[in-house]
């Protein structure tokens, strides 16, 4: 590619040292000493998750060798596709920490490579596009070698423009962690409204006299069954998947031909569930954008009595850990795809239930919930894509920066 007038394109190890980490399992150690270590799930993109930290025995005499210092770019040599090269500015949160073999740590010359401008061009498309240029690479998984980083083609400004870069990226970072915090915030108080609404234990005024009633499932789901019988070319697929905890998981290719004997349509307010072994347990309540869908015969579907309780209300009883915790309990078998779940069980589970007014109550308090934080994705996901496309632009030269002289 051009190279911007001023710039220069070098070879990483001209301007920093490639540092590999320090490998597990070695035995006989002399002198030997416990230390806190990073692993490539401690090294996200663009942060340094350090909820659980490790630690590695090693020699004394080898704790300069691996240890970690301020302005080191950590970087991971692979693992899957989007895990190739990512990383982040070590700002010396533990000290001594080392890292792993499988994280390298680079550190630049710092009279010419900003660390905060190398960690966004690493990560940056031009970054990223390189590493899976050079990689190993098999099923999902990718790698890079720390001969193939050293030779990473870095794009390299004058010093003081990569500084303005990295600060210009770290401005949207600062939002883009401000928002994040905003998201968990509200996630958490959501939660915390399921647990006291969907328990009981914070009543509405004018519903504190009426007790709730233990119910069946079977008092209230109502199978259904919408089979087509002629053979569908294209479809809508719908799988409904225990990691999206009362969603559903549309798949990512063209509609397929229909392989399947039986095929049902669903509709708006349907409950479905996955009794099959690959995901066991899953439940989801079918959306208005989900409406005119199929499932197999796999995934038994249920309307609901509305003279005992409302989709809006039950939507949120299925993403409770209680209700989760039942469905595992009545899933024989082992872990994963050896599990299934039995209809006649599931309609067995019961559960304590409000009256259908204060259940319209507590779903329009918890789906102010939904729609405030969805609204914030929505607001970080284009702020994401901002952030990217100003990459792009910034750290390929296509647009300048200007930068003061006295910098």
């Amino acid at each position: 590619m051009h190279v911007p007038e001023g710039w220069r394109k070098v070879s990483l190890s001209s301007v920093a040292e490639v540092r590999t980490g320090v490998a597990k399992g070695k035995q006989n150690l002399k002198d030997a000493i416990e230390l806190p270590y990073l692993r490539v799930a401690n090294v996200q993109d663009g942060y340094i998750d350090l909820s659980e930290v490790k630690h590695i025995q090693i020699e004394r005499n080898q704790i300069e060798r691996f240890s970690l210092k301020i302005g080191d770019v950590l970087m991971t040599e692979g693992g899957d596709f989007d895990k190739l090269g990512r990383g982040d500015v070590w700002n010396g949160q533990i000290n001594p920490c080392l890292h792993q073999n499988h994280v390298f740590a680079v550190r630049p010359n710092q009279l010419k490579l900003d660390s905060y401008f190398l960690a966004a061009l690493s990560a940056s498309h031009y970054g990223k596009t390189y590493f899976l240029s050079c990689s190993k690479q098999s099923t999902n998984l990718a790698s890079i070698n720390s001969t193939q980083l050293k030779d990473f083609p870095v794009l390299l400004p004058p010093f003081p423009e990569q500084q303005k870069l990295a600060q210009i990226l770290s401005t949207w970072d600062k939002a883009i962690e401000k928002l994040e915090a905003l998201i968990a915030a509200k996630q958490k108080r959501k939660k915390a409204l399921m647990q006291q609404l969907l328990t009981g234990n914070n009543r509405f005024a004018g519903f504190k006299e009426k007790k709730w009633k233990t119910i069946l499932l079977s008092d209230f789901l109502i199978p259904t069954f919408r089979e087509e019988n002629k053979p569908i070319e294209n479809y809508l697929a719908i799988g409904v998947r225990s990691h999206c905890k009362g969603t559903f998981q549309k798949p990512d290719s063209e509609p397929d031909k229909i392989e399947m004997d039986k095929l049902y349509k669903v509709k708006k307010d349907d409950l479905i569930v996955n009794i099959t072994f690959a995901w066991e347990g899953a439940i989801a309540i079918v959306k208005e954008e989900d409406e005119g869908g199929y499932v197999s015969h796999r995934f038994p579907t249920y309307t609901f009595n509305p003279e005992i309780t409302i989709p809006d209300f039950f939507r949120y009883v299925i993403q409770t850990n209680r209700f989760r915790y039942i469905l595992d309990l009545i899933s024989p078998g082992g872990a994963g795809r050896n599990r299934v779940l039995s209809k006649k069980e599931f309609l067995k589970i019961e559960w304590r239930l409000p009256c259908v007014d204060e259940q319209r109550e507590i779903a329009l308090v918890l789906t102010a919930a939904d729609t405030e934080i969805e609204t914030h994705q929505k607001q970080l996901a284009a702020l994401k894509a901002q952030k990217k496309g100003l990459m792009q632009q910034l750290l390929t030269g296509k647009k300048r920066v200007k930068v003061d002289s006295h910098v």
